[in-house]
């Protein structure tokens, strides 16, 4: 896999996969990108270049690991559009990777053309999501058979009394099927250390943000899975109103992966999106 140094020295690696125009690609986790996959087939219309966040995948531990910190993250993207050459890229950020992409927009606008963001998280300008937004989405799933447990586990996690992570994860995908567990497995973040320290404090200013983002002019597409508890529509929708020129994408019957619960909507929204 190609590799680069970040401006602190760290080696960081990427994967490309497809051809045409680049799509530069932010994980989220932070975890191995491989979860990514092709995201659905997008390769077949676009060069991804897909990020591994460093001390994940293929990138190496830093030195300092204060620079797992969000905000500190966005000089890595920075680094790598410089390392290909590209005086304007095209970026999409997935999940926790939205709010890395979301600083990048707000630090170097001008080397921005699109942005799309993919399940969104909204640390970075201060959108909170109630526990009782995620209550009623999870309601919606309540003749599968997973439910009962499912949300018992959230509820204990909403109340904080407890709970189990992986067991509200069938809340995350469309289908609990064999492929979804499989994906499941694979995208589990194998560095707790860089996942407590996403989120340190200073890791997020979202008044700057958000002042930032009523500037941007790029174009920028938020898309949220109906059924996603992480990144409900509804503060994707709050989301979109940061921006002066975004559109909100809603695909049915999917949830915090809709590549992977229905490729080919997915790709009608981004493809046409991204030209």
């Amino acid at each position: 896999m190609p590799t680069f140094f970040a401006s602190d020295g760290t080696q960081l690696g990427y994967r490309t996969i497809g051809d045409g125009a680049p799509l530069v690609c932010i994980p989220g986790g932070p975890t191995d990108s491989r979860y990514l996959g092709d995201l659905g087939g997008l390769s077949a219309h676009r060069r991804l270049i897909v990020l591994d966040l460093r001390g994940t995948g293929t990138s190496a531990i830093p030195r300092d690991t204060a620079s797992y910190r969000c905000d500190r993250l966005v000089e890595d993207v920075e680094a790598l559009r410089d390392h290909l050459g590209l005086p304007r890229m095209d970026l999409l950020g997935h999940s926790a990777g939205a709010n890395i992409a979301t600083q990048y927009v707000a630090r170097y606008p001008k080397n921005l053309d699109r942005l799309a963001l993919v399940g969104p998280g909204t640390r970075a300008v201060g959108i909170e999501v109630a526990g009782e937004a995620r209550r009623r989405l999870a309601q919606l799933r309540r003749h599968e058979p997973w439910f009962p447990s499912a949300y018992a586990a959230l509820e204990a996690i909403i109340e904080g009394t407890g709970g189990d992570g992986e067991a509200i994860a069938p809340f995350f995908y469309g289908r609990w099927d064999p492929a979804a567990q499989e994906h499941h497995a694979v995208g589990r973040p194998s560095n707790p250390e860089a996942v407590a320290l996403f989120a340190a404090d200073g890791a997020f200013d979202p008044d700057a943000t958000r002042a930032a983002l009523a500037t941007c002019r790029a174009p920028v597409l938020l898309l949220a899975g109906e059924y996603d508890l992480n990144s409900p529509p509804r503060s994707a929708a709050e989301f979109a109103g940061l921006f002066p020129d975004a559109a909100l994408v809603v695909q049915p019957g999917a949830g915090h992966y809709p590549w992977l619960d229905d490729a080919e909507r997915f790709l009608a929204a981004t493809v046409t999106f991204l030209g």
